[in-house]
């Protein structure tokens, strides 16, 4: 497995990788890096596959351009569009986790030349709101049900990656604490902010490193966001309206590759995503399997990593039998 830099069209990425063969792009969440990849791209190198996982656009070694105008979805499937032709391939399959999820789903849709199969760990397919810009309504809805503020709408504020600034050390441990499935159920967070508490101060100041996060790489996390900050990572989020309002051409459009869905039995995501769970084969007809993984939590590919691995590997294998070309 090495690491190196890529220079694309206007960004340099920085990516992990390893093995030959056909491609499998892997795309990172919030907060995390290529890093959270390491063991499927050992695993899909061995299998006989080329991993490639890169830091996103605001993220660890790559470029951190400024604003949420430049983090929308179209800036993100373009980034990826880029890295594979950089890489000197047509096609691949792509995988995303948590805000990986809907850039790898976005592009399936976006470019079905490019992204012949398509993987989504934690966060389910969500099509496009027909009513409006999200983070109103998101707000609305969960004001009205009594529920506080949905970290994300927090997250709207220009300001609130300051609060995340201050110790990325402490931020990084209480989240991955928080969204893990090993984290006793009424520790983990739920997403949902009472009025006048920051997310941090949700989160129990005992919380400790899970068990499958080495110190070696957690200081790599935390290394990664002492120097690059959670800005960009955050203009991901602030963005959500602005990718509302330049996706009106994928209105109803549904996703027609070869898919697959993962998702942990305990992810507090499921909290305020899973409802899309249900719907996922209305939108995704040549959904293959969407698997729920007991006792597992966010951070899924890392908690889990040799159910995780195995069933890329049985996706990929089925790829073949389907006719898809990899």
């Amino acid at each position: 497995m090495q690491s190196r830099l890529i220079r694309t069209d206007g960004l340099a990425q920085q990516v992990l990788e390893a093995g030959e063969g056909p491609l499998v792009l892997l795309i990172h969440g919030f907060p995390e890096l290529s890093l959270s990849w390491r063991a499927q791209i050992e695993a899909l190198a061995a299998a006989g596959y080329r991993a490639v996982a890169p830091d996103m656009r605001g993220y660890g070694g790559t470029d951190r351009p400024k604003g949420p105008e430049n983090h929308t979805i179209l800036h993100l499937v373009g980034d990826m569009v880029d890295l594979v032709r950089a890489l000197g391939v047509d096609a691949c399959v792509v995988v995303g986790h948590d805000w990986g999820a809907p850039v790898a789903w976005h592009c399936a849709l976006l470019r079905p030349d490019v992204f012949t199969a398509v993987a989504g760990l934690s966060v389910p397919f969500q099509p496009r709101r027909p009513k409006g810009p999200p983070t109103a309504a998101m707000a609305a809805i969960t004001r009205r049900a009594g529920l506080g503020d949905l970290y994300i709408s927090r997250f709207q504020a220009p300001d609130a990656h300051e609060a995340l600034d201050i110790d990325p050390a402490t931020t990084l441990r209480k989240l991955f604490w928080a969204y893990d499935g090993a984290t006793p159920a009424e520790q983990r967070s739920t997403g949902f902010l009472p009025s006048g508490v920051d997310l941090l101060d949700t989160i129990d100041d005992a919380a400790t490193l899970p068990p499958w996060l080495e110190p070696a790489h957690f200081e790599a996390y935390v290394a990664a966001f002492a120097a690059g900050g959670f800005a960009g990572p955050l203009d991901w989020y602030r963005a959500l309206d602005l990718n509302w309002t330049q996706t009106r051409f994928l209105q109803d459009q549904k996703i027609l590759q070869p898919a697959l869905f993962v998702v942990g039995e305990n992810d507090p995501v499921r909290l305020y995503a899973g409802a899309h769970e249900a719907g996922l084969k209305d939108w995704i007809p040549g959904l293959t399997r969407s698997v729920v993984v007991p006792g597992a939590g966010h951070w899924i590919q890392q908690e889990r990593p040799e159910v995780i691995n195995a069933l890329l590997l049985d996706f990929l294998a089925e790829l073949g039998t389907l006719g898809t070309v990899l």
